[in-house]
């Protein structure tokens, strides 16, 4: 009887062309190349159109060079916005076994407000300046990182560590460096809020060239030490009981893809302010268009789809609406609006 049934089952399997692997069939596989392929080519469309989309110069000449060197550092800010967010979101997704939870939660955002509305407040406009620099932007970095490994190592450590008690703390403090610095703006005179404002939106304007020697190395160390670790995320997505039974540490590994996460939210957060929602939109459109489980497949997935939307964005309202001051904004409202439809249907957290 069983081996009937075996054979039942092979004859069915290879009528269906179904697998074990991580698509179920071969025209998953294909539809998951051809998705590949289509976010590839936004990318780069998107890319290539900030490079040389409205070059006054002739193409080829000297000129036409000098200035597609001068928006390079623009291009490279946004590969590194987008490989930061894409692989910190979708890594703590699953970490926190939550597919609408993001790293900001933990008050990444909070925490960089806070530094740049204190600054603001004890030096004037000149703090903006201040906080301008290698050495602060590095600082900045590192106190961010601090923060969230202080948060990691104090809720998570021991047998009654739990990561919802974590998520809770972290939107507490967030909660309350929010206060602290509305209350802080609220002194401030009308000149020196309206500086600080301008520094308080997400915007790959805030970047500076001698920022990226130090954000590139850690982006990319961060990401790729994630896409390394691939295979065990699948396990961490399991949940403890099953990651233990498989013989990973789940509460080992859980510190350690949170430890790179904080690494990679601090540099996106500091090099270019907050995005709250880029990394949300990307990592839920990732699970959609990926239609796999596998982070092999996932990451991938998630870092074009990030550099498509932040690009693609970036290019619509710098030469469409000639507002490219306001990306942030747009994609704070769409990813708000993605996260709400996310929730409502899940219809819990």
């Amino acid at each position: 009887m069983a081996e009937a049934l075996t054979a039942s089952t092979a004859r069915v399997g290879s009528a269906g062309g179904r697998t074990s692997g991580a698509f179920p069939t071969a025209r998953a596989r294909r539809r998951y190349a051809l998705v590949v392929a289509m976010l590839a080519v936004v990318a780069g469309a998107a890319l290539t159109g900030l490079l040389v989309h409205g070059n006054p110069m002739p193409f080829g000449t000297d000129g036409f060079w000098r200035i597609v060197q001068l928006r390079v550092t623009g291009v490279v800010v946004i590969l590194v916005v987008a490989v930061a967010q894409a692989t910190a979101t979708v890594a703590f997704q699953t970490a926190a076994n939550n597919r609408i939870v993001t790293p900001s939660i933990m008050g990444f955002e909070s925490l960089y407000t806070a530094i740049q509305t204190a600054a603001v407040f004890a030096l004037g406009a000149a703090g903006v300046t201040a906080l301008q620099g290698v050495p602060q932007f590095a600082l900045q970095i590192v106190l961010m990182t601090g923060f969230a490994v202080a948060l990691y190592g104090w809720l998570l450590s021991g047998r009654r560590g739990s990561m919802h008690v974590m998520l809770l703390v972290g939107i507490v403090i967030g909660g309350g460096l929010g206060a602290v610095s509305t209350f802080l703006q609220r002194m401030l005179t009308p000149s020196e809020f309206d500086v600080l404002s301008a520094r308080l939106f997400g915007s790959i304007a805030n970047a500076e060239a001698s920022y990226l020697p130090l954000a590139i190395p850690l982006c990319l160390t961060g990401s790729v030490l994630l896409l390394l670790r691939s295979r065990r995320l699948n396990v961490l997505a399991l949940g403890s009981d099953a990651a233990n039974a498989l013989r990973v540490d789940h509460r080992r590994e859980q510190l350690r893809v949170l430890l790179l996460v904080a690494v990679l939210m601090a540099t996106s957060t500091a090099l270019v302010g907050p995005m709250t929602f880029l990394g949300f939109l990307v990592a839920t459109l990732a699970y959609q268009l990926a239609d796999t489980h596998d982070h092999r497949l996932v990451l991938p997935v998630a870092i074009l789809a990030a550099i498509a939307v932040l690009g693609g964005a970036y290019f619509v309202m710098k030469h469409v609406f000639a507002a490219q001051g306001a990306v942030s904004i747009i994609i704070e409202l769409v990813g708000g609006s993605v996260f709400l439809l996310v929730l409502l249907r899940k219809g819990r957290l």
